[in-house]
C-alpha cells in the first residue's frame, strides 16, 4: 500500500488540492467526504470517519469510509462514537493522537473485526478539527497495517485537520445561514399579515404572498411600486416619523389599505426602520383591522341605542323623584331616605348617558362646549358632596387642597363638574374601606391643575398609557367591573377644552389624576 508521500504528488501539492477542493465547497455534506477522500486517497486505509461537532460537542452530521466507499451512518452511532474510544478522548482533551498498534492501547475501543485471527492490530491517527479556538469536528483514519504512519505522515494529516477544521467551520456557518434565511423565508411568506419591504423613499423591494393576496396585484406587479399609493395616511406625516426612526425602532398608525378593486381595507400599520448589509430599509407590517372596527360601530350603535332611548324617560324619572322628595315634610323619615337614593342613582345614569352622548359627538368633531366664567374650588365642592354618600358608606377620609383666593376657569361647567365626578367616583370604587381620597386645585400662569387622588392599589405603568381609551378597563380580579368609558370622556371634555388629562401611578401606591384647565381671562 502507498504511503502519503509515495502519492504522486508533495505534501504541499497535496494541501493546496485540499484546500482548492474545500473553498470549492460550500454544502456541509460534501465537505465532510471530500475531506476523506481528499485525506485518505493515496493511503490505503481500511475505515476513516470525519465526525461534525455543535457547540455543545454534540454530533450533527457525519462522513464514513469503509474500503474506500462512504456508507450511511446513523445519529446513536455517532453518538457512541464521540463518547467513548478514541474519538471521545481527542473530543474530551482536544488533542491529536496516533495509536500505532490498537491492540496495546486502552483509548481503542476494540470491535469484533480487532481479534487475532481476522484483521488484528492496526494504527490509527484521530485529529481535532478546528476553528479559530472551537472544536468543529474530529477526524478518525484507521490503517489496516501496525506502525504504519510516520511522523512526517501525522504532521501532513496535522495540516489537513487545520484546512478541513476551517472549511467545516465556514461549511456549518453557510447551513446555518441557510437554515435562518429558510425560517425567515418561511416566517415572512406564511405570515397572516401583508408584509413588506421598501427603501426610505417607499419603493416595494419585496413583498409576501399575503401582501399579493390581499392587494390584489401580483408580486411581479407590487415590486417597484410606491407603498404610499397603498394606504390612505399622508405620506409626508410618515416620512417625517421615519425620519426620526433609528434601526430597531418601530412606529406604528391606523390607516387604510387600497386594494385593487377599488375597495380600502381598515389596517393597523407597523413599521420598523432596518439595516441590512449596510443599507438603510422599512419594513411594513398591515394587520386587518376590519372586524375590530366593526365590533367598535356595534358598541358605539349600542351606546346610541342606549342614550337615545333612555334619556327621556330618564329625565322623567328624575323630575318625579324631585317633586316626590319636595313634598316630604319629614326628609329624616326612611321614605325620604329611600327617595334621595332612588334619585342620586337616577342622577348617575343620567351622566353616564350624557357622557355617552358627549363620546359620540366629541370623537365627530361637533361643537358642543358651552363656556363660562366658572369658580374651581365650588366646582370641586360641588363634585365632592355629589359622591359623598359613597363615601361615607364605606368610611373614607376626604381631604381638600383648595388655595385661598378665588380661582375662575373658562369652561363648559357641567361637563368639567362631570369629569370631577367621574374621578372621584373611580377613587371611591378603588379606595378600599377607610381609606383616603384627595381633592384640589392650583392655579399657574395659563391654567389650573384640578386633581383626584386614590389610596387603591394603584394602576401599572403598562396601563396608564391606554387607559384613557375607550373600552379599556383594568385587567384585575378585583377591579370594579365597568364600561370602560368614564376615563375616555374624561380625556375628551379635557381635551376639547384645549387641557391635558393624565394619570401618576404605580403598583400599590395608589393613583393621582391629574388634569390641566384654561384660567378665565375675567373673573365673576
Amino acid at each position: 500500500m502507498k504511503k502519503i508521500e509515495a502519492s504522486s504528488q508533495t505534501p504541499v501539492n497535496l494541501l493546496l488540492e485540499i484546500s482548492r477542493e474545500l473553498t470549492a465547497a460550500i454544502d456541509l455534506h460534501t465537505v465532510l467526504e471530500r475531506v476523506l477522500v481528499l485525506s485518505t486517497g493515496s493511503i490505503g486505509v481500511e475505515r476513516a470517519s470525519l465526525i461534525v461537532l455543535d457547540d455543545r460537542k454534540k454530533p450533527i452530521d457525519a462522513a464514513i469510509m469503509v474500503d474506500d466507499k462512504i456508507i450511511a451512518h446513523r445519529s446513536d452511532q455517532l453518538l457512541a462514537t464521540i463518547e467513548s474510544g478514541l474519538a471521545g478522548w481527542v473530543v474530551k482533551e482536544g488533542q491529536a493522537v496516533y495509536i500505532a498498534d490498537t491492540s496495546r492501547d486502552p483509548r481503542w475501543l476494540r470491535r469484533q473485526d480487532d481479534a487475532p485471527d481476522k484483521s488484528g492490530s492496526k494504527s490509527a491517527v484521530c485529529l481535532p478539527l478546528r476553528q479559530r479556538d472551537s472544536l468543529v469536528g474530529v477526524l478518525t483514519i484507521v490503517h489496516p497495517q501496525p506502525n504504519y504512519f510516520s511522523p512526517e505522515d501525522f504532521n501532513l494529516l496535522q495540516g489537513v485537520a487545520d484546512i478541513c477544521g476551517s472549511a467545516i467551520g465556514n461549511a456549518r456557518l453557510f447551513d446555518s445561514l441557510q437554515a435562518a434565511n429558510r425560517r425567515y423565508r418561511e416566517l415572512f411568506d406564511d405570515s397572516i399579515d401583508p408584509i413588506f419591504i421598501t427603501d426610505m423613499d417607499g419603493e416595494i423591494l419585496e413583498a409576501n404572498r399575503q401582501a399579493s393576496g390581499v392587494t390584489g396585484y401580483q408580486p411581479v406587479e407590487l415590486i417597484g411600486r410606491s407603498l404610499f399609493d397603498l394606504q390612505c395616511r399622508d405620506r409626508t406625516v410618515i416620512q417625517e416619523e421615519q425620519s426620526h426612526l433609528s434601526t430597531g425602532m418601530a412606529i406604528s398608525f391606523e390607516s387604510k389599505m387600497l386594494l385593487r378593486n377599488g375597495s380600502q381595507l381598515p389596517v393597523m400599520v407597523h413599521i420598523r426602520r432596518e439595516n441590512i448589509d449596510n443599507v438603510d430599509l422599512m419594513q411594513w407590517l398591515f394587520r386587518d383591522i376590519s372586524e375590530r372596527k366593526e365590533l367598535d360601530r356595534l358598541r358605539d350603535d349600542l351606546s346610541a341605542m342606549i342614550y337615545h332611548d333612555l334619556r327621556s324617560p330618564l329625565a322623567n324619572v328624575i323630575s318625579s323623584l324631585d317633586i316626590m322628595l319636595a313634598s316630604q315634610t319629614d326628609l329624616n323619615s326612611n321614605l325620604a331616605g329611600l327617595i334621595q337614593i332612588a334619585y342620586r342613582s337616577a342622577e348617575r345614569m343620567q351622566r353616564l348617558i350624557s357622557a355617552l352622548l358627549d363620546i359620540s359627538r366629541l370623537e365627530a368633531g361637533q361643537s358642543i362646549l358651552k363656556p363660562k366664567i366658572v369658580e374651581a374650588r365650588s366646582l370641586i365642592q360641588e363634585a365632592l358632596d355629589v359622591v359623598k354618600p359613597n363615601l361615607d358608606t364605606k368610611q373614607q377620609k376626604t381631604s381638600l387642597v383648595l388655595p385661598k383666593e378665588p380661582v375662575f376657569l373658562y369652561v363648559d361647567a357641567d361637563m368639567i363638574r362631570r369629569v370631577v365626578i367621574n374621578l372621584a367616583e373611580n377613587a371611591n370604587k378603588f379606595t378600599p374601606n377607610g381609606g383616603g381620597i384627595q381633592m384640589g386645585c392650583l392655579p399657574h400662569e395659563d391654567n389650573v391643575e384640578l386633581w383626584v387622588r386614590d389610596s387603591g392599589p394603584g394602576i401599572p405603568p403598562e396601563s396608564a398609557k391606554t387607559i384613557f381609551e375607550k373600552y379599556v378597563r383594568l385587567q384585575n380580579e378585583n377591579a370594579p367591573k365597568g364600561l370602560g368609558l368614564g376615563l375616555a370622556f374624561c380625556r375628551l371634555a379635557v381635551e376639547a377644552h384645549g387641557g391635558k388629562i393624565w394619570v401618576e401611578s404605580g403598583r400599590g401606591r395608589g393613583s393621582r389624576f391629574v388634569m390641566t384647565l384654561p384660567l378665565a381671562k375675567e373673573t365673576l
